[in-house]
């Protein structure tokens, strides 16, 4: 018999710019077109862990916990940031969803003591998101 998954979902705003320093502004509008300015975005954020149903709570995870690891070592760094240049991970790394999930779940997963973290999926825009399952 299969765990079940539980999602949560949360919020934040944050901008971001793609580019190269060593690139010119020509050929970084050339690659990244509109993207190479600053802009944001509101992220939607959907956490998905899974375990075994605990038979005295009924739940796979304390749902407190997941909330303030959440807040605390992702929501609060990332809320109105240009991750890209504040956040120290993203250095040497380009600021797309692709990396940024994998942030997320560097953020999380090692925090998580009751259950396992199955899935980020992170909406850049409403017809655009990004799945990671570490």
């Amino acid at each position: 018999m299969s765990n079940p998954f539980l999602t949560k979902v949360f919020h934040f705003n944050a901008a971001h710019q793609y580019g190269h320093d060593d690139w010119s502004a020509e050929k970084n509008w050339e690659v990244f077109g509109p993207d190479s300015k600053v802009h944001g975005h509101n992220y939607t954020l959907e956490v998905m862990v899974t375990a075994a149903v605990n038979p005295e709570t009924g739940f796979i995870v304390d749902l407190g916990e997941l909330m303030v690891i959440v807040q605390k070592y992702v929501i609060d760094i990332l809320d109105h940031s240009q991750f890209d240049k504040e956040v120290e991970w993203f250095k040497d790394k380009q600021p797309s969803t692709e990396n940024l999930v994998k942030f997320i779940w560097d953020q999380i997963k090692p925090r998580l003591t009751h259950g396992a973290l199955h899935r980020i999926r992170l909406h850049e825009t409403p017809t655009i998101f990004t799945d990671y399952y570490g």
